[in-house]
């Protein structure tokens, strides 16, 4: 069995701010609305990786890996059958047919009162430490990270590396996406549910793709592993043995990762050549 976890946003699905068209407009590729917010399109694929997401769903464990939260995922409709688990919170719910697994939410909150710093402690800091000519908004998430929505334009050199420096030493990581800084427990990973779904399953396979340095540890844990030539990773030159950077960038990277997971599944599917029969 094949488990395949991959992150969403910029990853399979894109805003339209994140589609990197570079062809004319007559030679765009058609695409499908999967997100819809405030009463207006948000994010898509294309129509064939719809159906390549589709074809997934129905041949592998497929599930959705995420730091969004609860709510913000349940907005995304994805093509395909409905995966019967998913990711959210950057780990911190696992579901289970659409409900938080309990159990993992007990475990989850026992790792973060062992191992780190509280998220009030974090918060204060994070706030204090912001400048309110370029800060946004301020938000928690599931009461268990928190991020900044800034101007990044005006966001001074060298702040988010400050941030990050001070976060680890309480057991905390940073990490810039568009306009978000996160500050997320480092116990509180994608890695680690996927491996809880893995075990559930039985899945002797496990793919994953993601762009940003909250995905990292989810495809170093993968047997194999892709990234878009586009995101955070991208930007800071991260690399790993088994993890492969697509052709591709924006939307049509996200197609490309869906034929890459496909190709994986059926290759561990396929008979050996090399069997006989007795």
């Amino acid at each position: 069995m094949t488990l395949v976890a991959s992150d969403l946003d910029r990853t399979l699905i894109y805003s339209t701010a994140a589609l990197r068209l570079p062809m004319p407009d007559a030679e765009a590729p058609r695409l499908l609305c999967v997100e819809v917010y405030d009463r207006k399109p948000l994010s898509y694929l294309t129509e064939t990786a719809a159906a390549l997401l589709d074809e997934l769903g129905r041949s592998t464990v497929f599930v959705p890996t995420t730091t969004r939260t609860r709510e913000q995922y349940a907005r995304i409709r994805l093509p395909g059958p409905a995966p019967r688990f998913a990711i959210c919170a950057n780990g911190g719910h696992l579901l289970v047919d659409g409900v938080s697994d309990p159990d993992w939410q007990t475990r989850v909150a026992r790792r973060l009162a062992d191992e780190c710093a509280s998220l009030d402690e974090i918060r204060t800091h994070l706030l204090a430490a912001a400048d309110p000519a370029w800060l946004l908004k301020e938000r928690v998430a599931e009461n268990l990270f928190a991020y900044l929505v800034v101007e990044r334009s005006l966001l001074p050199d060298g702040w988010v590396d400050e941030l990050g420096e001070w976060a680890e030493t309480r057991g905390w990581t940073v990490s810039l996406q568009g306009r978000k800084i996160y500050a997320v427990p480092g116990p509180l990973t994608k890695s680690a549910a996927m491996e809880e779904v893995a075990r559930r399953t039985g899945a002797t396979l496990t793919l994953a793709a993601g762009d940003s340095l909250l995905d990292a540890d989810l495809l170093l844990a993968a047997d194999r592993a892709w990234r878009p030539a586009h995101g955070e990773l991208a930007d800071t030159g991260w690399s790993a043995g088994h993890v492969d950077v697509t052709a591709e960038s924006g939307v049509a990277a996200g197609e490309e990762i869906l034929r890459h997971f496909l190709r994986a599944s059926r290759q561990r599917r396929a008979p050996s050549s090399g069997s006989s029969s007795m």
